[in-house]
């Protein structure tokens, strides 16, 4: 059999996904798309990608199989050539961000998520490619899912041919499937009105990707954690014909038909589960991140896993920090020992990686992040050492803050990673939590669409001609609030226009592979500090450097000067610098610049947001975004610098500023060109300590560059000034007069007895509209002492309606004349009118008073001749005819010389003592 696809199919290696591909093969001939899942250790990265190439046959095209990270790409097309007795770039090759191994002759190519995504937006026809693999889709990265929903409407509109497949190790596949059903959507947006996606490739570019150069980059948003080619960081340039419309899950009418599941059961073998929680004084993390305690146990956990286990041992961190940590507490007993200690993770070289993945003739244990969680296989793994952290995209939308922070390990994530020590025999895992701890893990990992910051997804969705993501078969749709600041962020940028469609420079900054913001610091800073350094820095950002203080610029000089990290820095740098057109500086000498301030000034190009400047008499700073930031503890060259550009920053709940994780000099011309459009010249009128304080103030942001006295504000700025002292000081602030207090009180029983026109009077009413009731008053005002001087009775009556006004006497007067003669105020603080009266003065009452057009009655207070209150009540019949009886026998021994008479109803109402009967 010369077909090396179908000899291995003939006689496949022992693995559980085996089973599954007969069904596979129908779903895909019968629906031409499907779903499969099957947990870790399975085979199906291995053998689904032939199957697929099997069924396409020799000039059916290529199958692209996607893979989340470059290391994964890389060994899963190496096991595969291997298995198919091939070099990589035969049948089988890979194409990775800067690297790309294959050929005319390769069926199968396997590629990160960030490459596809970028081929996808340059010509959404994919020439040439039969198939699409889709791997590990349950990791819900953003280009992940952007993709998936882009291939759908692909397949909805241009290449109904396509044959797509979504592979998954945990749960989501019945809503995956759902989505890739053919009649699942309807495209809404069409530009010849038939549904079809028009081809959008440029006329110059080449279709053949194989010579597009640009075509091997990938994203690389999760750089912290050093995994790399997660997150939709970029996108391929389009040309002006227009783009792909999405076909929505939720639109009108539209009928779910999933494709077929197929569910391949896995295979592991028992893993034993222990708890080795770190002693109550260890912190997991403090504000500077993994605590070196911590690290510590980990160590110390797994000396205790090779001390107690057989088998190689695999330990998850969650960034290359701890990763090194934890690999230089290990190393020296180790060797002695006769361990190899390997470090895993996306920053390595390739052949450090092959290392790790590659069984030695030692024990080994191999320190890795998330990368080897459920797309790499590590052989020889029989014991697994968690550390119970992850690392996950999060955005402080409120302050624009954005960025990867450790948190607690998902279930899931934990089962996945415990099944690691479970693939080849029966193993153990030591989880570095208690078993209290871990029935309070959250069940799943967030996807990143509702936690990361969705700038970079903003712009590929309006590179595809869908600015909201509306009608694309999103497992989730993006969260209204952040995609808007995402638009917003973009629009100043200049990527996108009002509308949301993406402009000439937005497709500039998209063919750039980096981050939206990266790739404008690129390109801007390309002219202001030449080429080649401004792709320095940018690839100085993109890997996310950390350095002791916290300085780029002693970063940038370490890499140029070499180390672990530079051939990959330079790599980056290069490939930046060749993305670059040719209008913008690509082949431009360096200006006149030092390096300390060429870093600030493309750093602040980048994240103008968080230029920042210290704060008078203080070692924080504020930045223009608004958040105050500190350096973070220990020596730093940037202490006590006037201008920071501040490229990365960590903000803890509960913490105020936020600390500055790397930053760069900078001066205040260069921070005025970077964030230009921010700068404002505006009149600052505000109450402070009992006065107006009126300044003209120049600003950039939230940062005060200059302010002058202003001697004579606007008056409706001042009166705005007093109106928000009143809101902090309370009303009380005025000076109210028994008279102001009692029509106030007046109105407010009208406003509750009788409604509209009759005004509210509460604080909170008051103050909003103290402009109308007050406005002369507080422009006028300037100190709290005028303030002191407002008539606030005069005041008050602006707010009586007319012609009602008229009535106010009438509906809630101030006195009632008893009959006595006597006019007596009604007390309105209650919820009743109060009248309170002497006995003797309401001889012959029958009828008790009401108020407001006889709604409500009034409430007698009737009272001793001492004015002591004897008796209350709302019914003056009532009360001569059967409480006065027994108020007449009580008092009329105590107050002989007042009038108590046996017939109140017919007996003189009298003011003075009168005759006693």
């Amino acid at each position: 059999m010369s077909d090396p696809i179908r000899r291995l199919l003939a006689h496949p290696p022992d693995l559980p996904v085996v089973a599954g591909l007969p069904a596979l093969r129908v779903a895909l001939e019968d629906h031409g798309a499907a779903v499969v899942q099957a947990p870790p250790g399975t085979g199906k990265t291995t053998l689904v990608p032939p199957l697929v190439a099997d069924l396409l046959g020799g000039g059916g095209g290529r199958v692209v199989v996607t893979q989340p990270r470059r290391i994964a790409a890389r060994a899963a097309a190496r096991r595969l050539a291997h298995l198919l007795g091939e070099p990589v770039g035969g049948t089988v090759g890979y194409t990775v961000r800067g690297e790309r191994r294959a050929g005319p002759a390769t069926r199968v190519e396997v590629v990160t998520t960030g490459v596809l995504l970028r081929r996808l937006q340059r010509d959404p026809d994919l020439p040439g490619v039969g198939a699409v693999v889709l791997d590990e889709v349950h990791e819900r990265h953003l280009d992940g899912d952007l993709t998936l929903a882009l291939l759908v409407d692909v397949r909805q509109n241009l290449r109904e041919d396509l044959l797509l497949v979504a592979m998954s190790a945990t749960v989501e596949a019945t809503r995956t499937a759902a989505l890739l059903g053919p009649e699942a959507h309807h495209p809404t947006d069409a530009s010849d009105g038939t549904g079809a996606v028009p081809s959008h490739q440029d006329p110059g570019d080449d279709s053949d990707d194989s010579d597009d150069s640009d075509d091997s980059d990938d994203s690389d948003s999760s750089a912290d954690s050093g995994d790399g080619d997660s997150g939709a960081n970029n996108g391929g340039a389009t040309s002006d014909e227009g783009a792909p419309r999405g076909a929505g899950a939720g639109s009108p009418g539209a009928v779910s038909t999933a494709v077929p599941v197929v569910d391949v059961p896995g295979a592991l073998h028992p893993v034993q589960r222990r708890w080795c929680p770190p002693p109550p004084a260890v912190r997991r993390a403090d504000d500077r991140g993994v605590t070196p305690a911590f690290l510590d146990h980990v160590a110390a956990t797994t000396r205790v896993a090779l001390a107690e286990h057989p088998g190689d041992v695999l330990v998850f961190l969650p960034g290359v920090a701890e990763v090194d940590g934890v690999v230089r507490r290990l190393a020296p007993a180790a060797a002695a020992a006769g361990v190899d200690v390997r470090p895993l993770h996306g920053r390595l070289a390739a052949v450090e990686q092959d290392r790790a993945l590659s069984p030695g003739e030692r024990r080994r244990v191999v320190v890795s992040t998330a990368v080897a969680e459920s797309s790499l296989t590590v052989p020889g793994v029989r014991v697994v050492v968690d550390a119970g952290l992850s690392r996950e995209p999060r955005t402080d939308h409120a302050r624009g803050l954005a960025g990867l922070v450790t948190v607690r390990v998902s279930r899931a994530a934990a089962e996945q990673r415990a099944g690691r020590a479970g693939r080849e025999a029966a193993g153990a895992v030591l989880r570095c939590w208690s078993e209290a701890e871990h029935a309070h893990l959250e069940a799943h990992p967030q996807p990143e669409i509702l936690t990361a910051d969705l700038t970079a997804l903003a712009l590929e969705l309006a590179v595809w001609g869908v600015p909201d993501g509306a009608g694309l078969a999103l497992l989730d749709p993006p969260p209204p609030g952040p995609l808007a600041l995402a638009r917003a962020t973009l629009a100043g940028l200049g990527a996108v226009d009002d509308a949301g469609a993406v402009t000439a420079r937005g497709r500039a900054i998209a063919g750039v592979p980096a981050d939206p913001r990266l790739a404008r610091a690129l390109l801007d800073g390309a002219a202001a500090v030449g080429a080649r350094r401004a792709a320095e820095v940018v690839a100085l950002l993109a890997d996310d450097v950390r350095v002791p203080g916290g300085d780029l610029v002693a970063a940038l000089r370490a890499v140029r000067r070499g180390g672990p990290a530079s051939a990959a820095w330079r790599t980056t740098a290069e490939r930046l610098r060749a993305s670059l057109p040719a209008d913008h500086g690509g082949g431009a000498a360096a200006p006149a610049m030092t390096d300390d301030l060429a870093v600030g000034a493309v750093v602040a190009l980048a994240h103008p947001d968080r230029i920042a400047r210290k704060r008078a008499g203080s070692e924080a700073y504020v930045m223009v975004g608004g958040t105050g930031a500190v350096l973070g503890r220990g020596e730093s060259a940037l202490r006590g610098l006037e201008w920071l550009a501040v490229a990365g920053v960590d903000r803890r709940s509960g913490q105020r500023d936020a600390t500055v994780r790397s930053a760069a000099p900078l001066d205040e011309d260069l921070a005025l060109e970077a964030a230009a459009p921010v700068w404002r010249e505006e009149d600052d009128v505000r109450w402070e300590q009992g006065r107006v304080r009126a300044r003209r103030v120049t600003r950039l942001g939230a940062v005060e560059l200059a302010s002058s006295t202003l001697a004579r504000p606007p008056a409706e700025l001042v009166a705005a000034a007093v109106r928000d002292g009143l809101r902090r000081d309370g009303l009380a602030a005025l000076p109210w007069s028994e008279a102001a207090h009692a029509l106030r009180r007046r109105l407010a029983f009208l406003r509750t007895a009788v409604g509209e026109p009759w005004p509210d009077v509460s604080d909170a009413a008051l103050l909003e509209s103290a402009e109308s009731w007050l406005g002369p008053e507080l422009a006028r005002a300037r100190t709290a002492r005028d303030l002191a001087r407002v008539d606030v009775l005069g005041a008050l009556r602006r707010l009586l309606p007319w012609p009602q006004a008229g009535r106010l006497d009438e509906l809630a007067p101030e006195r009632l004349t008893v009959p006595s003669g006597s006019a007596v105020r009604l007390d309105y603080e209650g919820d009743q009118p109060v009248l309170a009266v002497r006995v003797q003065e309401a001889f012959g009452w029958a009828e008790t008073p009401r108020v407001a057009d006889g709604r409500v009655p009034v409430l007698v207070h009737l009272l001793s001749p001492a004015r002591r209150p004897v008796a209350v009540t709302a019914d003056l019949a009532s009360f001569w005819a059967t409480g006065y009886p027994a108020v007449r026998a009580e008092l009329r021994g105590r107050y002989p010389k007042h009038a108590w008479p046996d017939d109140p109803w017919t007996a003189p109402a009298t003011r003075g003592t009168g005759r006693r009967r």
